[in-house]
């Protein structure tokens, strides 16, 4: 039986050029969202002030950190470009719960809450791309809650290297990434400035990274992650 053209175009498959574009849409002047310059070093929000706004990074790095009651900081993550942060908000959160700060300087994408909750009802591609995000985010904590439970520093120094440097991340540029403070890995490992420098010196002398302009890591630091 001839199928009619209009039966055709109702069963064509979706053309994935015109699937909604995050980045596209965050780039879009409107009310409730705007993009800002970050300058390393900068703080983009502190532990303790109102929760209004989701942030999605466009370019740069940043760190997310948290400080006890007796003032002790400890960093609990580094971002990165498509990566977003503050979604605490979203949930009920009426303060940050930490501070992020840049640790290079790039751009940002601030949306307020309300556009963001708007969004994701009426933009189902961006709610399937920040659900996945979230998916991945509780898994990286989970896999750094074991990491500190059951592996060394050393092997723990070298699986942070490997994230900060995007590994696994096709999509993304990876390899070399800004120079990070020997203190900042340690609070992010939970060790010592001096274990940590211990680690680096050894991890340049087998091959596994070099300075160049910035820290390149290279893939061979993986086999520091899998030996047993």
């Amino acid at each position: 039986m001839m199928v009619s053209p209009r039966s055709r175009s109702s069963k064509r498959v979706p053309n994935k050029k015109f699937a909604f574009d995050a980045k596209a849409f965050l780039d879009s002047s409107g009310i409730g969202r705007k993009i800002e310059q970050m300058n390393k070093g900068e703080v983009i929000y502190s532990q303790g002030e109102a929760a209004r706004s989701v942030l999605y990074l466009n370019s740069g790095g940043v760190k997310l950190s948290v400080v006890n009651g007796i003032g002790k900081e400890a960093v609990v993550a580094i971002l990165g470009p498509g990566d977003f942060f503050g979604e605490g908000c979203l949930a009920g959160q009426s303060v940050r719960m930490g501070t992020a700060t840049a640790i290079t300087s790039g751009t940002v994408h601030v949306i307020e809450k309300s556009e963001m909750l708007r969004v994701l009802h009426e933009q189902h591609a961006l709610s399937d791309q920040f659900i996945a995000f979230m998916l991945a985010r509780n898994i990286r904590i989970e896999e750094d809650l074991i990491d500190q439970l059951f592996n060394s520093s050393e092997k723990r120094l070298a699986r942070t290297l490997l994230l900060l440097a995007r590994y696994g991340k096709e999509d993304q540029a990876h390899g070399v990434i800004p120079l990070v403070s020997q203190e900042m890995l340690a609070e992010m490992i939970g060790t010592t400035r001096p274990r940590v420098n211990f680690f680096m010196n050894k991890f340049k002398k087998l091959g596994f990274i070099k300075y160049n302009g910035g820290l390149q890591i290279n893939t061979s630091l993986l086999s520091v992650v899998l030996h047993d």
